[in-house]
């Protein structure tokens, strides 16, 4: 037969609205396959069924991104410009720190996802196919459009495929749309616009085949399927910056710039001075750049990213004790911003488990308790509880049952489903009513059956009966077995508008709904369509859904009362998102927002649903993506939540991304920030609670951290602006070294913030709203605090600077030996300081002894690390050599100590004013 690939329509139309045969021709396939030819063409043509996977950044790359901050750049040209004046030690310093903070940013990339890889896994193998007239095994890459793939229970699809033949057909899409059953698949075209889980006529690669048999042609593969889509869509979303790295960012910048600027400053001024004492134009300039250095190294705080990066360590271990494992460290602090979460519906707010919640006879209406796949539980009519099940109800159990094949497992304490979750929960509500299920499938034993079939709609089991006869029960779709039905269990004439009420109203609720029927067949009577084609009694109905898990539920309120809007974002039906969304407490309003809506809207029109609505039904990926890119753009931070491949390019875009550990994909898993081990959405709200947390005690390292550097650069600009002269060196005076001053912003001032990081949360923690994404991290306050505390801890350094040196040189020390001591008077000054200040930071607004001094004693075991590591930069003769120290004596460091503990009583009258000027107005 000759080649005619090139003849093949490349407009991809809706396969789903197209007949079979209308497909084939499309496609130009044959019922008996392609041949070798024609295959060897279209893989040329169209490549392998594979995902395109792009390559990921380069270790230099990585590297490279670490070194992108202004802080860092400055940082760097220090330590070149203090080697090449021969300042070897301190620009080795300088650089130390600069590697040191580039590994840890560079080991955190490197752990990040590779969702893309993960979809790769998806893809099976192999894949059966027609070729040259011959069923045969091929790797799934070389399938290419046209093929004709055959289908079994257990197979994983290898493509997006149009059936062109199928027996009661099941697949498992729940990954891929949200489903929580498996959909019932058919041959008959459906209309074009349909959703993408309503697509019955299709199976998509990447799906699971739970039931059935079919044949079906390639219709796309390889970036062509819906999950290539997905795939592009994961390649399209961007790695958000955390509120807190932005925030950071700014920092860094201003700090840069007023850095750049006042070092430039000191830089002019010190060359006017030096000049005047008689120096060349060439020895001012590089002794005043040595000073514009020390100004850097002072005033950049160089701890921060350390201290940063270590909090939000602490943070991931609690909140991985609280079942949430962090896969990014921005993520720790992003929860604690979270504004919007946009959960998807099934097995994250629902327990994936279809559960028989109402039942519907001739003569009785139940409500079924219990939830899930354990037999606990019982039935309430008219909101009373019924010590047993009423008879009619049980034989409707009993007949559903029967004509079932799932069974129930128990494994441990958990109870397991071996088969379709729908047929699982009728057994389960059987088991409710004390009926054995097993045990009555063995008196009842089934002689024949007619397995479902989307085009029948019903299911049929043949039965044989105690007195030697035959009894068929039907399972199916209450229209189609109404229409087989004459009779109620009584005898009575069926009312068909009683039924149509009920099976309305059970839909109403979300539910899905099945009628149940038999029918008495005489003694070798075949089971067959016609001998079912009337004369049936009907039994009732039987309404299911998957119900919301109750500590969703709590959760949700706690997470409202929080401030945190919730939204439910589910490809599952209309009418069930809105069940289940009441149920949990969300604004249903209108109804469930769908994704046909969605594809209608623009932009701004979706922003504003996005903002008002809090259901959305029916959507396919590429809506979870908008939905998130809108809600962003309205400044909102968003935690997605989800578990299926469906939600990975939302996860990946979305600013905290939230997969579950049990049910989730790995592809769900790689795209996200945050992994539940325990798939329950009440611990995203004890994750929020911990990013607040540790949002809140960040706050407070940095309120702790920024006035050590602004009093440095203003003690080392007063200096320069004002300080004598040496008599013997004609040297200018300097209260640090920069190597001292790397001593105060690394080991003193970490060891000092770090224990803020286990401070315990504030009581109003989960009570106030979340902090606006665009507030200031450096608000008002802090600035005040900053400007307060720099300005008490420059005024005591320079001071007893002075007073040290004056002093030393007074009983005729030499003048190095002076300048050392004075400089370690200085420096035990400022850490000494710290130490004080550390107290007051343990509460931005509270006093001391509101909190308790030793609510937290990792503080208290800080400032002791600190007093030892002091001790020996002040008397170990290496720390003198490394340092240029000298050893001060006790009465010294006594006189350190009182002038650093005025910051206690200054801060603590700060606070009080402080409370008073934000306390609430009375009437």
């Amino acid at each position: 037969m000759p080649d005619r690939t090139d003849e093949i329509d490349t407009q991809q139309p809706a396969w789903h609205a197209l007949p079979p045969d209308e497909a084939l021709r499309r496609l130009d396939g044959r019922p008996e396959g392609l041949t070798s030819s024609e295959v060897a063409a279209r893989l040329a043509r169209y490549g392998p069924n594979v995902l395109p996977r792009a390559a990921g950044d380069s270790a230099l790359r990585l590297v490279l991104r670490q070194l992108e901050s202004p802080l860092i750049w400055v940082l760097l040209g220090s330590s070149v410009v203090a080697i090449l004046l021969g300042k070897v030690l301190d620009g080795l310093v300088v650089l130390a720190v600069v590697v040191v903070n580039t590994v840890i940013g560079f080991i955190q990339e490197y752990r990040a996802s590779q969702a893309i890889g993960a979809l790769l896994q998806m893809v099976p193998e192999t894949a059966t196919v027609l070729r040259d007239g011959r069923r045969t095994a091929i790797p799934a890459a070389e399938v290419v459009p046209g093929d004709i793939v055959a289908l079994a229970s257990g197979d994983r699809v290898p493509a997006d495929l149009r059936l062109l033949t199928c027996r009661s057909l099941r697949a498992e899409e729940a990954a891929l749309t949200g489903e929580s059953v498996p959909t019932e698949k058919q041959v008959t075209a459906v209309p074009e616009e349909a959703d993408l889980g309503d697509r019955a006529s299709m199976v998509f690669g990447g799906t699971h085949i739970t039931y059935g048999t079919a044949e079906a042609v390639a219709v796309e593969t390889g970036a062509a399927t819906q999950l290539g889509r997905i795939s592009a869509l994961l390649k399209s979303t961007v790695d958000l910056d955390t509120p807190l790295t932005r925030a950071l960012k700014t920092i860094g910048g201003l700090i840069t710039v007023a850095i750049l600027v006042v070092a430039g400053v000191m830089l002019v001024i010190g060359i006017l001075r030096m000049t005047a004492q008689g120096l060349s134009i060439t020895d001012a300039f590089s002794e005043s750049l040595l000073f514009a250095i020390a100004l850097a190294v002072g005033a950049i705080p160089e701890g921060l990213p350390a201290i940063v990066t270590i909090a939000l360590a602490i943070g991931v271990q609690r909140m991985a004790a609280r079942r949430a494992i962090v896969r990014k460290l921005p993520a720790v602090e992003t929860l604690g911003s979270t504004t919007t979460i946009c959960s998807d519906k099934t097995g994250t707010l629902t327990r994936n488990e279809m559960t028989v919640q109402a039942i519907w006879t001739p003569d009785a209406a139940l409500e079924v308790t219990g939830v899930g796949y354990a037999p606990t539980g019982g039935f309430r009519q008219d909101g009373q509880d019924l010590a047993a099940a009423p008879e009619g109800v049980r034989s409707l159990l009993l007949d559903a049952a029967l004509c079932s094949d799932a069974t129930l497992e128990r494994s441990g304490d958990a109870w397991l489903i071996s088969g379709d979750p729908t047929e699982g929960a009728l057994v389960v509500a059987a088991e409710k009513a004390g009926l054995a299920v097993d045990e009555l499938r063995g008196a009842w034993p089934r002689l024949d059956a007619i397995p479902f079939e989307s085009e029948r709609q019903y299911m049929a089991t043949l039965h044989a009966t105690a007195e030697g006869g035959q009894r068929a029960i039907l399972k199916g779709a209450p229209e189609v077995l109404l229409a087989r039905s004459d009779h109620d269990p009584e005898g009575r004439p069926l009312s068909p508008d009683a039924v149509h009420a009920a099976v309305e109203r059970l839909a109403a609720g979300g539910m899905r709904v099945l009628a149940v029927a038999d029918r008495e067949l005489r003694p070798g009577e075949v089971l067959s369509e016609a001998t079912l084609g009337g004369g049936c009694r009907f039994l009732g109905l039987l309404g299911m859904i998957d119900p919301p898990r109750p500590e969703a539920m709590a959760a949700v309120r706690s997470s409202q009362r929080a401030g945190i809007v919730v939204k439910m974002i589910t490809g599952d039906h209309r009418l069930t998102a809105e069940t289940i969304g009441r149920q949990l407490g969300l604004r249903v309003g209108d109804g469930a927002v769908t994704g046909a809506r969605i594809e209608r809207m623009d932009d701004a029109e979706l922003r504003a649903t996005a903002m008002s609505a809090d259901i959305f039904a029916r959507v396919a990926p590429e809506h979870k993506l908008r939905l998130v890119r809108a809600l962003q753009a309205e400044h909102q931070v968003v935690a997605m939540t989800g578990d299926g491949v469906n939600d990975a390019p939302a996860l990946k875009q979305a600013d905290i991304g939230v997969a579950m550990g049990i049910t989730g994909t790995a592809v769900s898993q790689e795209a996200a920030d945050l992994v539940l081990t325990d798939d329950d959405f009440a611990t995203i709200t004890a994750a929020v609670e911990e990013g607040r947390r540790v949002f809140d005690n960040l706050i407070k390292a940095l309120a702790f951290v920024l006035p050590t550097n602004l009093g440095l650069a203003l003690i080392l600009t007063f200096a320069v602006m004002f300080f004598p002269f040496d008599a013997l060196t004609n040297e200018l005076l300097l209260p640090m070294a920069p190597t001292q001053l790397l001593w105060i912003n690394l080991v003193a001032t970490i060891a000092l913030a770090l224990p803020l990081a286990l401070e315990a949360p504030e009581p109003d923690l989960m009570e106030r709203p979340p902090r606006d994404p665009d507030a200031p991290v450096l608000s008002r306050f802090v600035l005040s605090r900053t400007v307060l505390v720099g300005l008490l801890m420059a005024a005591g350094a320079i001071g007893l600077f002075l007073f040290e040196y004056d002093g030393a040189l007074t009983r005729g020390e030499e003048q190095a030996a002076a300048l050392a001591e004075a400089q370690t008077m200085a420096v035990t000054t400022v850490v000494l300081f710290q130490a004080f200040y550390l107290l007051n930071c343990r509460s931005l607004r509270d006093s001391i002894f509101r909190i308790g001094l030793f609510s937290n004693p990792s503080v208290l075991v800080g400032i002791g690390v600190l007093l030892l590591l002091q001790a020996a930069f002040i008397y170990l003769p290496l720390f003198n050599d490394i340092f240029g120290t000298h050893p001060l004596d006790p009465a010294d460091v006594a006189l350190a100590a009182a002038v650093g503990a005025v910051v206690l009583p200054v801060v603590s009258l700060e606070k009080w004013f402080e409370r008073r000027r934000t306390r609430p107005v009375t009437a």
